[in-house]
Parts: C-alpha cells; structure tokens; sequence
C-alpha cells in the first residue's frame, strides 16, 4: 500500500481543487484500484481537509464520474496522437493499437471509465473543445477519410461499432500469460497486438511502430 501524501508534500492551487480531487483519486485507483478510493482517502491524497472534496462532489459515484470523464479524454489524446503518427489507412490500425495499449496500461482507470459508461448507457461522443472528436467518432471519421461511404449511415456506425468491440475485446484478451510466448515470437506486445488486429479482418495491414 502507498502512503498518502500531505498537504505540504502535495499542494493544490487555490481555486483548481476540482482538479486536485480528480488527480488524486486518478493516482489512488490506479496504484491500489477502486477499493481504495474513498472521499477522505482523496482529500488526504490531494492534501486537504476531509471535508473540502464535498464542494464538489456529493458523494464516490460523483468523484468516480468525473475520474472516467478524466480516462476518456485521455483516451482521446492518445488515439488522437498515434493517428498523427501514421498515414493512409495505417491510421486506422494505430487507433485499434492505442486504445489497447491504453487499456493494458490503465486497466483499473480503463474499469471505471466502463462502467461509467454503462450506468448512462453510452459512450461519451463529446468532447470540452469542439475542434476535437471523441474517441469512438475518431474511429468513424477515420474510416471516412480512407474510403468508408458516409452516406451509407447505418454500414459505417456497424463499421465502426466492429471495430471497437475488436479493439475492447483484445484489450480483454491481450493480458493473458498463455499469450507470452506468441508476443515474444512476434517482436512484443504492440507487434502482438497489431497482428491480431490484422487477423480481424476490420483494419488493414499491422504495423510495428
């Protein structure tokens, strides 16, 4: 178990306790999982009183809320920046490469931002800056610009739906022992991973970054 750091050790600027709150519990739930957040156990996370996280949060499901909208926009950064990284529809299959990667690299963040999700019965498809797209729109818009008709509505969201369930179920699979041997065959866990998406059938050609 870590130990939580103090106000001296960790302070907050004044006006942004929001934000403290938030990168608190964020530290919290991935070094010890959701098990461990409580609102005094982020208030002594973050360095302030026991009562200061309840300006802004009724009560855990509230802090945990904001934690997954944390993770999303996270999500969204990341598969933003490895799209940038490549061209043509290798784009695609970085996108499917980052969401895992995110996950495996996440996974209890990856947990909240779920069920999160499947207590509003939906993906968020929103994002604070209207320049950006969401994570999921990212896979559509994609799809769009190498080839996709985006006319034909209802075979682009089953497109795009396919590839997410994809990516979400590898991010599923990709941590089982009995896959080690494979991934070390393959060159690593992004090679691994870049190759099963391939031998889905909805990206094209893997690469290795």
């Amino acid at each position: 178990m870590r130990d939580a750091h103090s106000a001296e050790s960790r302070p907050y600027h004044h006006g942004d306790l929001r934000r403290a709150l938030v990168d608190a519990a964020r530290r919290l739930l991935e070094a010890e999982g959701p098990s461990a957040l409580s609102l005094r156990a982020v208030a002594r996370e973050a360095g302030v009183s026991p009562a200061a996280p309840y300006h802004h949060f009724k009560d855990k499901a509230e802090l945990l809320d904001a934690v997954a909208h944390e993770g999303w926009l996270m999500l969204n950064t990341r598969m933003r920046e490895a799209k940038a990284r490549q061209q043509g529809r290798q784009q695609l299959t970085a996108l499917g490469i980052a969401y895992v990667c995110f996950a495996r690299e996440h996974p209890a963040l990856y947990r909240v931002m779920y069920d999160a999700a499947r207590d509003k019965e939906a993906l968020p498809i929103d994002t604070e800056n209207p320049d950006e797209e969401s994570a999921y729109c990212m896979v559509r818009e994609t799809m769009v610009e190498h080839g996709a008709d985006p006319t034909a509505q209802t075979e682009l969201e089953l497109a795009t739906i396919a590839s997410w369930c994809a990516a979400h179920g590898l991010a599923e699979m990709a941590g089982f022992k009995q896959f080690s041997e494979m991934k070390d065959a393959l060159g690593g866990e992004q090679a691994f991973i870049a190759a099963v998406l391939q031998h889905m059938g909805l990206f094209p050609h893997a690469h290795r970054d």
